[in-house]
């Protein structure tokens, strides 16, 4: 158990109705009770909640509500104060002030739950999801954070790593009598046993697509040609004037993006020049940057004119989108006054969607369409999803050793060299989790956790 006592604001600085100040540590109570005026907080039970006054002498800084939590039970499993004061930035530097001039200091970014990891409250991973769920903006990144939290997919990574420990320890074993030539680890089993843990690991690691977008928003491009209505299409889904809206071809040189949350899923929509031959200049490093925007999306909301295009233009359109291999939704636009070939066109092409954008005509059902196109529904199920990129780079290099693990198996390739192979694998599934880490590993994970955390 570390000897000091941290101290820092835990709620969102700036002014507001309460502040909640945080302690953690062995001399938490005894600290706040040399400045509380009220009960003697160090003959309270745990989870206890007192009215008092705070004082600096014979000045009274704030009334305030104290809230124990005495080791273990606590969420560091040190002892922990938390102080619910009023909300001023004024009151809450005092206070702060006023406990580290009774021994206290102030917190690092992330070391409340750092503390927390390293006292056995939770794992690594479920630390980090304890992050990732402060910075949930939608129901799927919420849902995946709070899985990770409540240990799902740290229950999968540990079951994994201990089988695998049983056969590492069987060949360690083989290794000791080395002489005798005897084999205590089956060499079948074994190959079965890495089949399995690269079949629940691949789907892991084809979830990170599907978890980086949950988590940090669907990259979705607005594309078309100049006047199709991409503005006041983003405009109308926005509800707001976010871009400028004009009949001149060309308005919108570079791209325009904003976020919306649809279903429960964050989106995040780009805005693009319009795709076309020209000679101005600048407007063909727009184009350029649109054309470069729709291959690095996830999706592609595509808007075809009803009212200028040609059918042709339209089919150009398609083999386009298709060639480029990347989700798309083919939306025809000015629905209200679309020439009657146009519309039977697009009509005929499976999963197209006609709209106004300018009278918001169909916006639900277009919201409807991207939900579909977007393919959520495994997730939905409660599987468990990687959304962290440092999960995602340990569990493709497990993926790597185990492969090595069963070329070794194939070409008979001696105990010792084996046993190589499955600690390695061994190590990355425990960096996950935290079984293995080391400082700089650690440094950098809390470092990225808002202060008072």
């Amino acid at each position: 158990m570390n000897q000091d006592t941290i101290v820092a604001l835990s709620t969102s600085p700036g002014i507001g109705a309460i502040a909640v100040i945080r302690l953690s540590g062995p001399e938490a109570i005894e600290l706040t009770n040399h400045v509380f005026h009220g009960k003697d907080l160090t003959k309270q039970e745990s989870h206890t909640i007192h009215f008092g006054t705070l004082r600096d002498g014979s000045k009274i800084v704030d009334e305030v509500l104290v809230s124990l939590f005495i080791a273990p039970r606590s969420f560091t499993r040190e002892n922990v104060v938390e102080i619910s004061c009023h909300g001023s930035p004024y009151i809450v530097r005092q206070i702060i002030q006023l406990l580290l001039k009774q021994g206290a200091r102030l917190a690092k970014a992330g070391e409340f739950t750092q503390r927390a990891f390293l006292n056995g409250q939770f794992d690594l991973a479920q630390a980090e999801a304890v992050a990732d769920l402060i910075n949930a903006d939608s129901e799927a990144s919420h849902r995946a954070a709070m899985n990770q939290m409540r240990g799902g997919f740290s229950d999968q990574i540990k079951a994994l790593r201990e089988e695998l420990i049983h056969f590492a320890s069987m060949i360690e074993l083989e290794l000791d009598f080395g002489e005798e030539d005897v084999e205590f680890a089956d060499r079948d089993d074994l190959k079965k046993l890495i089949n399995q843990l690269l079949s629940a690991i691949n789907p892991l690691i084809d979830s990170f697509a599907l978890g980086n977008v949950i988590k940090n928003g669907i990259p979705t491009v607005i594309a078309g040609k100049p006047n199709a209505g991409k503005s006041t299409l983003l405009n109308a889904l926005l509800n707001e004037e976010k871009a400028i809206v004009s009949n001149i071809p060309g308005t919108t040189r570079d791209f325009i993006e904003d976020e919306l949350n649809i279903g429960g899923v964050v989106f995040r929509f780009i805005d693009t020049a319009g795709l076309r031959d020209t000679e101005d200049t600048i407007e063909k490093i727009g184009v350029a940057r649109t054309e470069e925007q729709m291959k690095k999306a996830s999706l592609i909301l595509y808007l075809i004119d009803l009212e200028d295009d040609t059918v042709v233009e339209l089919h150009r359109a398609l083999n386009k989108l298709e060639n480029l291999g990347i989700p798309f939704l083919l939306i025809g636009n000015k629905g209200d006054s679309a020439k009657p070939e146009m519309r039977t066109a697009l009509e005929k092409i499976p999963g197209s969607i006609v709209i106004s954008a300018g009278t918001k005509e169909n916006l639900e059902g277009l919201k409807d369409r991207i939900l579909e196109v977007v393919h959520l529904e495994d997730f939905k199920t409660g599987d468990t999803i990687v959304t962290n990129v440092r999960h995602y780079d340990n569990l493709f290099k497990t993926k790597q050793a185990l492969q090595d693990v069963l070329n070794g198996l194939d070409n008979n390739i001696t105990g010792d060299f084996l046993a190589m192979d499955i600690r390695q694998s061994l190590h990355y599934l425990g960096e996950i989790t935290g079984e293995i880490t080391t400082d700089d590993l650690l440094a950098n994970i809390f470092s990225k956790f808002c202060i008072g955390k």
